[in-house]
């Protein structure tokens, strides 16, 4: 142990050594070298701190984005449905996470890609060309996506919300705070994705329910029924073009 200490920090010092001679053999590479500097001075304006705190709300919004991906968008239940499927067919670890999470990924660019032109069209164009200020951009973007949140959200889910917060209902639609609306239609999604699963299960746990009767009826008890059953389920699946079924589901439930 001692031993492989030393032999570890003889070949640090080694490395330190043998750059310090570069640096000092090199010395018209060594003035090409940049020269970083950091420093703060004192603002003449607002003109001069708006744009730095532009771009640290650009940058706060890129690393919150994955949180609005799950909760402001259709991946939730494309992702749950996906899942169920992969349980219901009882093909252990086939397709692997990362195909159903790319799958995911490419369904809701395309259920959110209307949105998204929108989004585009109504607030963030008008504002790259400065005909408005970061609080209409706010509220024309939080419009777009009340239009789509809000048909996606069961009202008692949302009043749940309104009810455990001890705030006043919304008379409208343009009332309804994006606070209690986001979580709300979370649920939503993940009740939509459970039914939606509970849907697919049936037909493959007939399958599995037939395979083990006519098992049981033969003898054949120490068979186990998944031997015969997944075989069966896959060959369903793809007979009744199961991927393209799901996938036609899937995005039309947001229609």
């Amino acid at each position: 142990m001692l031993t492989s200490r030393k032999l570890l920090l003889f070949s640090v010092a080694s490395l330190g050594a043998t750059g310090a001679v570069l640096l000092c053999a090199s010395p018209a590479w060594a003035q090409s070298m940049p020269n970083i500097q950091v420093s703060m001075h004192p603002a003449d304006g607002p003109d001069q701190v708006v744009p730095a705190l532009k771009i640290l709300g650009m940058l706060t919004i890129l690393s919150v984005a994955p949180a609005i991906l799950i909760s402001m968008t259709s991946f939730t239940r494309i992702v749950v449905v996906l899942s169920f499927v992969r349980q219901a067919i009882g093909s252990q670890n086939v397709p692997p996470m990362q195909i159903i999470l790319a799958l995911s990924l490419l369904f809701t660019a395309v259920v959110m890609a209307p949105t998204a032109h929108r989004i585009d069209q109504e607030a963030l164009s008008p504002y790259m060309a400065e005909e408005i200020d970061e609080a209409a951009l706010y509220e024309r973007s939080s419009d777009v996506m009340k239009d789509f949140l809000l048909p996606q959200t069961r009202e008692d889910d949302l009043a749940l919300f309104y009810d455990m917060s001890d705030m006043d209902r919304p008379d409208t639609a343009s009332e309804v705070s994006l606070l209690m609306l986001v979580p709300a239609f979370m649920i939503s999604e993940l009740r939509t994705g459970f039914e939606m699963g509970f849907l697919l299960f049936l037909p493959f746990v007939l399958v599995d329910l037939i395979v083990a009767s006519i098992l049981t009826s033969m003898g054949m008890v120490m068979l186990p029924p998944t031997m015969l059953s997944t075989p069966l389920k896959l060959l369903l699946f793809v007979v009744v073009d199961g991927w393209s079924l799901i996938t036609h589901s899937l995005i039309s439930s947001f229609q």
